[in-house]
């Protein structure tokens, strides 16, 4: 749950620890981050990664149901 202690090229600070989802995706895509993968990760967790043509690839943190962003880091 550290959502706002990574910064992320393209977007503004995240100010919460976490974040719904969909709200994470909406800025996600509309800095130009489209979605390349997924795959389950500790605790029950999803990862997702995420590109970009000028930043580098990103790794997402999700909640078991995919719902709640729990981190979010450039990789």
């Amino acid at each position: 749950m550290t959502l706002d202690k990574h910064i992320i090229q393209g977007l503004s600070a995240f100010t919460t620890k976490t974040l719904p989802s969909g709200e994470f995706e909406k800025r996600m895509i509309s800095a130009g981050y489209y979605e390349v993968g997924s795959a389950p990760a500790q605790s029950g967790r999803m990862k997702v990664w995420w590109s970009h043509d000028t930043y580098p690839r990103l790794e997402s943190i999700y909640s078991f149901d995919r719902k709640v962003v729990i981190t979010a880091y450039h990789v």
